[in-house]
C-alpha cells in the first residue's frame, strides 16, 4: 500500500469540516505491525525497516496495526531532513544501531489504517483519529502528535517556531491509498524542494570529487526544466556519497529540456534524471532558478514520476 497525499494549498482551510497537524520535516512511512514483528515501508513501498532499529518495540504493542506517520530526526530541538539524512538510507542494521546513539529518530504517527485485521481505510479520518488515540501509543521513539481546530492559528505557530507547515485534513474523508486528495491539504513554510539532478561537476582543481550538482524541475510537458548549479553542502562525504549514486546513470548529453547555460554546463557529466534530492533555497525566481540553493540530502523516498506529480497538482 501507498499513503494518501496531501495537495499543496494556497490558504488554510477554514470551518469545522476541517482538522489540522503539524506538517514535520521527514520521511513518510507506513508501519505495519504483525504478530511482534514489525516491518517499515517507505513511500515508494521500498522496506526501509534495518534503517530504523527504533522502531522494533512497536511490535510489543498490539498484535496487528498498519499505521501511517513521519520519522523525524532533531537538530537543536527541531526536526530536520538533514539530519534525517544520516539515518534514512542505512541499510545495514548494525550501523543503524549505532547511530541511534548519536541520531536518534521519532516516529509522528497521524494515522491508523487497519486494526486487529480490519482495513480501516474506508472509514472518515474522525473515526480512525478516535481509534488512534484509544490505542495511547506513547513510546521513547514514537508519539501521536495533537490536532487543532484552528489552522490558521496553529500555521502562525509554526512558523514562528520554524517547524516546516501544517497539513489540513478533511474530517469526513476515507483514506485514499496512493492518491493526493484535496481532502488534505499541505501549507508548507519552508524555501526547500525536491529536485532532480541531470548533470554533476567536479570540485575546481580535481577530476573525480562532487564539486556542484545540475538539478531540474517538471517543465509540465514531460520533460526536465533546468533550475540551477548547487555546490553549497555537497562537501565531505556527502559529495562522495552523491557522487557513487550518479555516476552508474552517466549519459551523453543534457536531460534538460531547455539550454543550460555554457557558465553552468561546461565540465558537466550529465547523468540519466533519476536521482532525487533535497535543497534548501531563498526563492525560486521568476525564471525558474534556485536562489542560493544549498543540497540537504538525497530523496530516496520519492522517484522522479513523485515530482511530476507534486508540481502538476
Amino acid at each position: 500500500m501507498r499513503p494518501m497525499l496531501a495537495t499543496v494549498a494556497e490558504s488554510v482551510p477554514t470551518g469545522p469540516a476541517w482538522v489540522h497537524e503539524v506538517k514535520w520535516d521527514g520521511m513518510r512511512v507506513l508501519v505495519d505491525v504483525r504478530e511482534g514483528r514489525v516491518t517499515v515501508w517507505s513511500r515508494t513501498e521500498r522496506d526501509v525497516t534495518a534503517a530504523f532499529p527504533e522502531l522494533d518495540a512497536l511490535g510489543e504493542s498490539y498484535d496487528d496495526m498498519l499505521l501511517d506517520g513521519e520519522v523525524v530526526a532533531l537538530d537543536a530541538g527541531r526536526p530536520s531532513f538533514h539530519a534525517l539524512a544520516e539515518r534514512m538510507h542505512v541499510s545495514e542494521r548494525r550501523r543503524a544501531e549505532r547511530l541511534v546513539a548519536t541520531r536518534p529518530v521519532t516516529l509522528m504517527i497521524f494515522d491508523l489504517l487497519r486494526l486487529f485485521g480490519n482495513d480501516l481505510t474506508s472509514q472518515s479520518w474522525s473515526a480512525r483519529r478516535e481509534l488512534l488515540e484509544r490505542l495511547d501509543l506513547d513510546g521513547r521513539h514514537w508519539q501521536v502528535p495533537p490536532v487543532y481546530d484552528d489552522g490558521e492559528q496553529l500555521l502562525a505557530a509554526t512558523a514562528d517556531q520554524g517547524l516546516e507547515g501544517i497539513v489540513s485534513k478533511r474530517r469526513s474523508a476515507p483514506y485514499a491509498a496512493g492518491r493526493r486528495s484535496p481532502d488534505w491539504r499541505k501549507r508548507p513554510h519552508r524555501n526547500s524542494l525536491s529536485v532532480v539532478v541531470g548533470g554533476w561537476r567536479p570540485e575546481v582543481g580535481t577530476t573525480g570529487r562532487m564539486g556542484a550538482v545540475l538539478v531540474g524541475l517538471p517543465d509540465g510537458s514531460g520533460g526536465w526544466r533546468y533550475a540551477g548549479r548547487v555546490g553549497a553542502g555537497l562537501a565531505g562525504t556527502a559529495g562522495e556519497a552523491l557522487a557513487m549514486r550518479l555516476r552508474p546513470l552517466a549519459r551523453d548529453t543534457s536531460p534538460f529540456a531547455d539550454e543550460v547555460p555554457s557558465i553552468d554546463a561546461r565540465g558537466t557529466a550529465w547523468v540519466e534524471p533519476r536521482v532525487v534530492v533535497e535543497v534548501a533555497s531563498l526563492e525560486l525566481t521568476g525564471q525558474h532558478r534556485l536562489r542560493q540553493p544549498a543540497y540537504l540530502g538525497v530523496r530516496s523516498d520519492l522517484t522522479p514520476d513523485d515530482l511530476v506529480e507534486v508540481h502538476d497538482a
